[in-house]
């Protein structure tokens, strides 16, 4: 899970709280953007947007298990996230999303994912009706927010 937000400040005690629901549920717990924050919480690691091009994240001295992901649109953002020490990236959009008309589609994504060795995970405009397309990409798995949280258990 990724909690992410560029609007406001971070609200601690509810990162807290998604820290405990994580460890119930077995999931991991990232935060977007903000290292002190990921160090300071013991989360498991940090999300790094395709907008930070900072370089300071690669070697830093963190427990074994600290992952730092992050996300790419096109080859240079991937390169980026690789300099910056990301173990997965999140390749987006795979389809059109409202927020914007540009999206990969399969081919597009599977020649972006050729040309790491990064695992890869597909994001954007994921629906129930191209969810099964997922299968025909390189990717480990996909994200989602809205998708996932129209479909989630009641």
């Amino acid at each position: 899970m990724i909690y992410r937000n560029y609007k406001e400040n971070y609200d601690v005690n509810s990162i807290k709280k998604l820290k405990n629901f994580c460890k119930k549920n077995k999931r991991e717990l990232f935060i977007s953007n903000n290292l002190k924050i990921a160090l300071k919480l013991d989360l498991d690691g940090i999300y790094i947007p395709a907008f930070n091009k900072l370089r300071n994240y690669k070697n830093l001295n963190t427990k074994k298990k600290f992952k730092i992901i992050g996300s790419a649109h096109n080859l240079p953002e991937i390169k980026d996230k690789e300099n910056q020490g990301c173990s997965s990236i999140f390749i987006a959009p795979l389809f059109k999303t409202k927020k914007s008309n540009f999206f990969l589609e399969i081919a597009k994504f599977n020649l972006l994912a050729k040309y790491t060795k990064k695992v890869i995970i597909a994001l954007g405009g994921i629906n129930n009706s191209n969810v099964k397309k997922i299968n025909l990409t390189n990717s480990k798995g996909f994200a989602s927010i809205s998708w996932i949280k129209k479909n989630r258990p009641k």
